[in-house]
């Protein structure tokens, strides 16, 4: 008698417990897989306010030819470099009855293979680029104060570390990042002189009024992994061999395109 309720108990418990856990894990990785930035009511995009028309960064979205595709199938590394993709797509090769018994190996170099996320952080005060001031210390009632690019300004990212192939790592974290956040990155961003949405803030009788502006950045960390990139032929079946992998992790800012953030501070004195 027992020994058959213990046998009920553990079927209940497997019932109604463990498939609940199961989908409560499932739940929580499709939500963090999909999570998107949050954008502060502090933040404003500025694209059409301003005054320095910044170019949009069009991110590669290949699509691999026929042979391409036959040739990323064929290794098991992971590769997403775009550079090397391209190649591969403006590559071409026939077969022949004379090709039959060959067998070549040519070395296409040492390429960065892939990136691969591991986080995404926010930062709404990255970089520091203009404050305005209002002086309503003899005011009777509450004063405007507006943002206003004083001087034309540019922010850079870039990477945290030294590392072969820069530009090409750029690009994947760059496209990595931008998946992650849904937000306009690049590394350079340039804010013109005389930017002023029409946003206002107020400043209060009797204080000094200082409207700090800054432009956002995500940093982005991750580990990229490389490799040396063999084309092999056999017969008139070509196919890739990826050896002597390496991985190391990397980190970079990269500034939010046409973005602000700002912080209102008020003072009795001046500063």
């Amino acid at each position: 008698m027992k020994k058959c309720l213990y046998s009920i108990l553990i079927l209940c418990f497997c019932v109604f417990f463990i498939p609940s856990t199961i989908f409560a894990e499932d739940n929580d990785k499709e939500k963090n897989e999909y999570q998107k930035i949050e954008i502060p009511e502090s933040a404003m995009r500025i694209a059409k306010e301003n005054t320095y028309p910044n170019p949009s960064q069009d991110l590669p979205k290949l699509q691999p030819s026929p042979l391409a595709e036959k040739l990323l199938q064929s290794t098991e590394v992971t590769i997403d470099n775009h550079d090397l993709l391209k190649m591969m797509n403006e590559s071409t090769m026939r077969g022949s009855k004379l090709a039959i018994g060959m067998h070549a190996s040519i070395y296409l170099g040492h390429w960065p293979l892939s990136y691969e996320s591991e986080e995404t952080v926010m930062n709404w005060d990255y970089e520091k680029i203009n404050t305005n001031m209002v002086d309503n210390r003899s005011g009777q009632g509450n004063k405007k104060i507006q943002y206003n690019q004083q001087q034309q300004k540019q922010v850079k990212g870039g990477l945290t570390a030294e590392v072969p192939e820069k530009e090409m790592v750029r690009q994947m974290m760059l496209v990595a990042a931008s998946e992650q956040t849904n937000l306009p990155l690049s590394f350079s961003t340039m804010i013109g002189f005389g930017t002023q949405p029409e946003r206002t803030f107020s400043v209060a009788p009797n204080k000094m009024g200082y409207l700090n502006t800054f432009v956002p950045a995500v940093n982005e960390k991750g580990k990229l992994t490389y490799g040396e990139v063999f084309l092999e032929i056999r017969g008139d079946k070509p196919s890739l061999e990826v050896k002597n992998l390496t991985q190391q992790g990397i980190g970079a800012w990269i500034p939010v395109q046409d973005y602000v953030n700002f912080k209102m501070d008020t003072t009795e004195e001046p500063r």
